[in-house]
């Protein structure tokens, strides 16, 4: 037996990052390519929900990979968003719907499409390779979409993923809207987190010309509730900033319902923020209205910003 592929997504994972290693992982080994789906770190509230409803296992922590082990990329191809090693590996294939920010050693397969959510492509590719998706596999793709397009509702979101949602449901024998609510629901559900575990639930770093920053986010159906604790996630940032030395951190609440952000944002280059939505921070925090991407509303203006 070849030796197998280890699949997973990026550190901190979401819905969609846990969902498209399980498939992918489940794919590559109906295809008679031996795969494993990992995770990069603990999962959150409404992908335990959606693993749960649908009766699949939590893949395994992944802490580092060896030289030369055979690695495919899903909802990520950037290494500093990966696991330990990732320089070195035998990167086979990458299935991604985010920007691509990555050299590789040798020739890869790469399959990258700007749809709302890496389960949209891999549904294509189930298709393409003429393997059966299974009810339980339907359901936690279908999980991956309504987490990534917040429903339908963020502007990353296009008639394939609508569409797909649709077949998917269909497998599983559920209605999308009733459920996908349900789901992001219990995802934003944050009792008993600390404010350490709130800001790093969903966060990514980046970098552009020495600026490091960080934009995480969270959904609530209550982002009042969430703000109660400021002072607390105030506090939390400012110890990532010191400890990852950032120049800025960006804390996004996206209000599930009306489909709008607010955020909060500290460091010494809040500038750029500030410049990027022409606006200024009031007692650290903005209201963006209609804004909940942080893929495609958030990130390409801080970029744009720095200069």
């Amino acid at each position: 037996m070849e030796n197998k592929n280890f699949v997973f997504g990026h550190k901190k994972p979401d819905t969609d990052s846990i969902a498209s290693a399980i498939s992918m992982a489940n794919l590559q080994t109906n295809i008679g390519s031996y795969s494993e789906s990992y995770r990069l770190g603990n999962i959150n509230r409404e992908t335990e929900y959606a693993l749960k409803t649908f009766g699949v296992k939590q893949p395994e922590l992944l802490e580092h990979v060896n030289e030369n082990d055979n690695v495919i990329m899903v909802d990520s191809n950037e290494f500093t968003q990966s696991v330990e090693g990732i320089e070195n590996a035998n990167i086979k294939m990458i299935v991604d719907h985010h920007r691509l920010n990555l050299q590789t050693t040798n020739p890869v397969f790469c399959m990258a499409e700007p749809v709302g959510c890496t389960s949209t492509i891999l549904y294509k590719l189930y298709k393409q390779n003429d393997i059966t998706i299974t009810p339980e596999m339907a359901g936690i793709m279908l999980s991956a979409i309504v987490s990534d397009t917040l429903l339908f509702k963020s502007p990353t979101c296009t008639d394939q993923d609508t569409f797909i949602a649709g077949k998917l449901s269909d497998i599983a024998g559920l209605d999308m809207y009733d459920y996908g609510y349900r789901l992001l629901k219990a995802g934003t559900n944050l009792d008993g987190y600390t404010a350490k575990e709130i800001i790093n639930t969903d966060s990514k770093p980046f970098e552009k010309e020495g600026i490091k920053f960080v934009i995480s986010q969270v959904n609530s159906a209550d982002v009042d509730s969430v703000f109660e604790k400021q002072n607390e996630l105030e506090t939390a940032i400012e110890n990532e900033i010191l400890l990852n030395n950032l120049d800025c951190y960006v804390f996004m609440v996206t209000d599930i319902l009306k489909a709008s952000s607010k955020v909060i944002v500290l460091g010494n280059r809040r500038d750029v923020f500030e410049k990027a939505y022409n606006t200024k921070l009031c007692n650290n925090t903005a209201i963006l209205e209609g804004v909940v991407s942080r893929k495609k509303q958030v990130l390409p203006k801080v970029l744009d910003a720095i200069n």
